[in-house]
Order: C-alpha cells, then sequence, then structure tokens
C-alpha cells in the first residue's frame, strides 16, 4: 500500500468458503474503497497452501484499489474454520501477513447474521448446496440446527431438492409417482435420452466427481422453473424444503428461547436466488407460528466481517 504522513485506517473482512473468497476493505464508517475476488479458501476442500494462496489474491486485489491507507482491524468469516484448531490455521496467515492488527475469525453464518440482522443477534439461515441455521441471543449465547452435511441432513438444501427431483423423475418412470416436467427438464439438463439413463450418469460420472454435492445441487433451479409452470411434483418438493428449513428455524428459536419478533438473515445462493423457496420457508414460518421480523436477504455476507471489523477496532481502541 502507497505510504502516507496520515495514512486512513482501514478495516479488512474476507468472505471465505467452498467455492469463493471475497475481500472488502473499508473505512471505519463502513464504505466500501476495494474488493477482490478469488477461488475457494476452505482449506478443509482445497487445502491449506491453496487457501492461503486464495486469501493473499483476494486481499492483494481489494488493497489495490484502496491504494492509501492503513489496516486497523480484519475479520475472517471462514468455512472450514468452526473448531480452535482449524481457526489456528487461519490465524497462522494472518500473523505472517499482517502481524499485531487485530483479528477475528468466525464461521460464516456468523456474517450473515451480522449483515442481516439490526443489532447482530437472531437467526441466521443458509440454504445453498447444503443448509444450516445459527442463531445468537442477546446475551451472546448461540445454537445451531441442520449443518450435519448431504449423509446425515441438509434437509431444504440444494442438494435435497435436487435429489428429491431425481428421486420423483425415478418414481415417475416407473408408474409409482405422478409425471412431471422435471423428467424432461432433467433429461435435457445432461443431454440423456431417457430416464433409465439417469443410473449411468450419476453413478458414473456425477458420483465420481468431488463436486458431485454441487452437481445434483444444480438441479434446484430446474425444480423452481417447473414450480413457475404450475407442476405438482416441483411444488411438492419446495414445499417440503421450505418447511424442513422453517423447522430448523423454530428449533434454534426453541433451544435459545428467542422471545418474538426475531429477526432472520436468509443466505445461499438457492434462498437469495429462489423466491419460490423462500415463499415456501414463509408460509412454513406462518403454519409453525413463528413471528420473524425483520426478514432479509443478504446477498454479500461478507459486509458483515466489515461490520465485525468495526466492532473489533472499537473494542481494540
Amino acid at each position: 500500500m502507497v505510504e502516507s504522513e496520515h495514512p486512513m485506517p482501514l478495516v479488512l473482512g474476507i468472505d471465505g468458503g467452498g467455492s469463493k473468497t471475497l475481500a472488502l476493505v473499508a473505512g471505519v464508517g463502513g464504505n466500501v474503497v476495494g474488493r477482490g475476488l478469488a477461488g475457494p479458501s476452505n482449506f478443509q476442500v482445497v487445502g491449506i497452501e491453496a487457501a492461503y494462496a486464495a486469501l493473499d489474491a483476494a486481499v492483494a486485489a481489494a488493497l489495490l484499489i484502496a491504494s492509501q491507507g492503513e489496516l486497523v482491524a480484519i475479520c475472517l468469516g471462514m468455512a472450514g474454520a468452526g473448531r480452535p484448531q482449524d481457526r489456528a490455521i487461519i490465524q497462522a496467515w494472518c500473523d505472517d501477513r499482517y502481524p499485531g492488527v487485530p483479528v477475528s475469525i468466525v464461521h460464516d453464518a456468523a456474517l450473515l447474521l451480522s449483515a442481516g440482522t439490526p443489532d447482530g443477534w437472531g437467526l441466521a439461515l443458509i440454504c445453498g448446496t447444503g443448509s444450516l441455521c445459527y442463531g445468537e441471543h442477546p446475551s451472546g449465547v448461540s445454537a445451531r440446527a441442520g449443518g450435519w452435511g448431504y449423509l446425515l441432513g441438509d434437509e431444504g438444501s440444494g442438494y435435497a431438492i435436487g435429489l428429491a427431483a431425481l428421486r420423483a423423475v425415478a418414481r415417475s418412470a416407473d408408474g409409482r409417482g405422478s409425471v412431471t416436467a422435471l423428467t424432461q427438464r432433467i433429461l435435457a439438463h445432461w443431454s440423456l435420452s431417457a430416464p433409465q439413463d439417469l443410473i449411468p450418469y450419476i453413478y458414473q460420472h456425477i458420483a465420481q466427481e468431488d463436486s458431485k454435492r454441487s452437481g445434483i445441487a444444480q438441479l434446484t433451479p430446474l425444480v423452481l422453473a417447473a414450480v413457475g409452470q404450475g407442476d405438482a411434483v416441483a411444488t411438492s418438493i419446495i414445499a417440503q424444503a421450505g418447511y424442513e428449513l422453517a423447522l430448523a428455524v423454530h428449533a434454534v428459536i426453541g433451544q435459545l428461547g428467542l422471545e418474538s419478533p426475531v429477526p432472520c438473515a436468509l443466505g445461499g445462493g438457492v434462498l437469495v436466488q429462489g423466491l419460490a423457496l423462500r415463499e415456501a420457508f414463509l408460509k412454513a414460518v406462518t403454519k409453525l407460528h413463528l413471528n420473524l421480523d425483520p426478514v432479509t436477504v443478504v446477498e454479500e455476507p461478507a459486509l458483515g466481517a466489515v461490520r465485525l471489523a468495526q466492532d473489533l477496532r472499537l473494542q481494540k481502541s
């Protein structure tokens, strides 16, 4: 960064996940003055060396735009860094690159909560390839539901929706389930000719890829599009997904004893981009007699990292 007699104090917020890393540099008032995007930095998935490289690239790009200033606080919201030993790996990167700068390392749901709730407490519901509900009481006590992974849980997630769609196609082909527009949509998506072609494609192609979960989750837009055309099977799948997400919210509210109304931040590509799923979720919320207010869609959780970095600076000043 360019030296200055009176360098502007800056905070750095990072959202690091399994698909990309976004770094935002902001003034202490919160105005973003630099941003940088790089590849995945979940070291559980890509390894430590690749994660460090992604962090370096994203931060370098953000600081290149914010050409003058001095970092005074850093917050990193990192997927895969939930345990102390995991956070130590990220802390080592911080200590090497920015010695002496105050650092906060949190999980990615904490960013969503910070970015999408008025006072930093309430619920953060994430629905992308996987699903998770995280909550914080105003006292600071936290709880979570979901996030068990695709074999044990992730109900309501993009993966669960895609898998339900594939099973619906199989049932329809056998005559065990209703005819659905999902059959032709999914076959066309993978350039297949008949439902039976799904067997070799799924087991020999999708299941052999490291990204097999995301490959199935990528069917979610097809399901949402079929809902828009009135397909009963697709509508039922999305309704069930919305209900599962509402159940996770219900569980966290119960664990924390949160009093109504409860702020709720929504994040993850499936929820952010899927209007029909959000509507199904809110309908299920009403059915479960939950009072969520405000409900905020968060498109850029990295802004939560900026907010937390600002809080850290104030604590340290």
